[in-house]
């Protein structure tokens, strides 16, 4: 149970949130008065600087995949798991220098509207709706979950502490817009950072260091013939390992980080809110180094939880409650309170986002097309009932979730519904950023393709879980394609189709591609050249996740 320390603390960690959420709510309100609009409600202004960006890039990820998911993929020696995050890594580069300069010249709100502009209104209203069902049916979903967990950790009923997630979390949302967001990811980023390194310290300092958890996890690995120590600590797996084969990690998982770091609204609107490129870019970057955290505040305390169990020091019976076991058995009392608020934090960071962003395509990509007149305030207006909406919506969906989501593998159920749905969306935008020649048709065709591909491979993955299906099958075979390699497969199928269909139409004019396809820029400060700092800072993150690769490898610690 949770002391009064801790109680004091977590209570503490709320009101501070609503407090800088008002705050500066009310300081924007007050600074632009009868000029308030829609750009600031979901854009933040347009003006805010780079370490904001970052940070929110970062806080607003972090959700109840890394919590719970990574975690446990850490305490099961899945350690493959964090390749996503270290991937993530080198993608924002990509997003800092390819695509943001895109983004901010064409000065959209939205990525569904980004698409409109390059292909047609088709376009843009699939973008739209199948990333607002995703973001309600997965990630809403599963952070709501994960935050009852976390309040029944504090001894609270589930059915409560999904409630006040909610509610807490709904109420800065609606009132304080993307701004309100951003600054409150900004904070809840130093909270959880600093409760997960304060797990991961008194952690390896009871095992007595880095040697004495590899010596207990060696131990504990020795009784389990499906496990050794070298797969807690090593990144890489063979092609035909059936979770994480490193074809798939180098090929495939780049498929799903184009997709979401570079083209999913939750994530872009961070970016979009930036005062110039430059901002922009360095926010990307400054995300891109926190983004190596994952693999030391995640995944090593899940090796570490295996350790103590080892040990007997803690009692751990399934991997996937690692975080919450260190924090009920092991934590001292105060540390619980601030490491608790942590995972708070991060939940609720990830949340805010998801209603902001879904409200931003609402309002934007929907209202603003039904009604091109309506004024300012009105969007804004109707900005915030999305956001109460989806708030109802997400109470509504949690006996549903609950049900759907006790016992399951958060981590590799997320990366793998991804694989199904990223393919053809990172297809369209790639291939329409660098390619003249595709145009609507082309993309259309690609995008309903890969959609009607991804739901079948969902519904073959169930027939095949479900015993509905035999070996020798089609289907079976179908289904049984790791998801990342399937990635692959469907990326390479929805590209060939967008070519195929896009010649069998005129290319677009030059005028409607102005702002849309790449061009070179110009020599100047948003050069990649040495006479650029960014230049040096991409170099150094790509050296550091390289070394990572290195380390924890058959030739490093991993070997």
């Amino acid at each position: 149970m949770l002391s009064p320390a801790d109680i004091a603390i977590v209570a503490g960690y709320f009101l501070a949130v609503f407090a800088l959420a008002a705050w500066v709510t009310i300081r924007e309100r007050r600074a632009k008065a009868e000029n308030y609009g829609s750009k600031d409600y979901f854009l933040g202004g347009k003006n805010l600087g780079w370490f904001v960006i970052g940070a929110s890039l970062f806080a607003s990820n972090i959700g109840s995949e890394h919590l719970v998911g990574l975690a446990g993929s850490g305490a099961k020696g899945d350690m493959p798991a964090a390749q996503f995050e270290l991937l993530a890594a080198l993608i924002l580069i990509i997003l800092g220098w390819v695509f943001v300069p895109f983004y901010l010249r064409s000065g959209v709100y939205t990525m569904p509207e980004f698409l409109e502009r390059r292909y047609n209104t088709s376009a843009r209203n699939y973008l739209s709706i199948v990333s607002i069902l995703a973001y309600i049916l997965t990630k809403i979903s599963i952070t709501v979950f994960a935050g009852a967990l976390v309040f029944e950790v504090m001894g609270l009923e589930f059915w409560t502490g999904a409630m006040l997630v909610v509610l807490f979390t709904g109420i800065y949302t609606v009132f304080g817009g993307l701004r309100a967001v951003l600054f409150t990811d900004m904070m809840q980023m130093f909270v959880f950072v600093g409760g997960a390194i304060a797990i991961m310290y008194l952690g390896l300092q009871q095992l007595g260091g880095w040697e004495g958890m590899y010596s207990a996890i060696a131990e504990g690995s020795s009784k389990d013939p499906n496990l050794s120590e070298n797969k807690f600590f090593n990144l890489w797996r063979p092609s035909s390992d059936g979770a994480y084969p490193w074809t798939g990690i180098l090929f495939g998982a780049p498929i799903l980080g184009i997709w979401y770091w570079c083209t999913d609204q939750f994530i872009v609107q961070r970016v979009l809110s930036a005062k110039d490129v430059n901002n922009a870019r360095k926010g990307a970057l400054f995300g891109g180094f926190l983004k190596i955290l994952p693999l030391f505040i995640f995944v090593i305390p899940g090796a570490i939880a295996f350790a103590l169990a080892q040990r007997g020091l803690i009692q751990l019976d399934d991997p996937d409650k690692a975080l919450p076991t260190l924090i009920t058995n092991f934590l001292p009392s105060g540390v619980r309170g601030l490491v608790l608020a942590g995972l708070l934090a991060a939940l609720m960071s990830s949340l805010s986002s998801v209603f902001n962003s879904c409200s931003t395509l609402f309002t934007i990509d929907f209202y603003r097309k039904w009604k091109p007149t309506a004024a300012e305030r009105e969007l804004v207006f109707v900005g915030q009932i999305a956001t109460v909406i989806l708030v109802v919506l997400s109470l509504a969906w949690i006996p549903f979730m609950r049900a759907m989501m006790e016992g399951s593998s958060f981590y590799q159920y997320l990366q793998s519904i991804q694989a199904y749905i990223s393919p053809p969306i990172a297809a369209a935008f790639l291939l329409g950023l660098f390619v003249k020649r595709i145009n609507a048709k082309g993309a259309i065709w690609a995008l309903w393709s890969g959609f009607v591909l991804g739901i079948g491979r969902l519904i073959a993955e169930y027939q095949k879980n479900t015993g509905n299906i035999g070996e020798e099958s089609f289907l079976y075979g179908f289904a049984n394609v790791n998801f990342l390699h399937f990635a692959i497969i469907l990326f390479a199928i929805c590209s060939a189709i967008m070519v195929a269909m896009s010649m069998t139409a005129p290319q677009d004019s030059e005028a409607k591609l102005q702002n849309v396809t790449y061009v070179r820029p110009a020599k100047g400060a948003a050069d990649f050249s040495p006479s650029n700092r960014d230049f040096w800072l991409t170099l150094l993150l790509i050296a550091i996740i390289l070394t990572i690769w290195a380390i924890f490898s058959p030739l490093g610690i991993g070997g």
